[in-house]
């Protein structure tokens, strides 16, 4: 009933495609770097960001800072 060896035409490669390229997409998003977590920025460097968005002012600012510098 069926020519077992040219079934379909020969279109199961098709599939080993999308396999190839569904391996290679997930590869590719694994190895983008998305996944990696910031790193942490340093107190100094937190503190003095907060000081340029006006989250804290100067006297503030300086008694942290003062603070930071000793406990290093």
């Amino acid at each position: 009933m069926y020519d077992y060896p040219h079934y379909m035409g020969g279109m199961h490669w098709i599939w080993w495609l999308v396999w190839a390229a569904a391996i290679a997409a997930v590869a590719w998003w694994a190895l983008s770097g998305r996944t990696a977590a910031p790193p942490e920025a340093a107190p100094l460097d937190r503190l003095q960001r907060r000081y340029a968005d006006g989250e804290i002012t100067t006297e503030e600012y300086e008694e942290r800072k003062a603070n930071l510098l000793r406990d290093l």
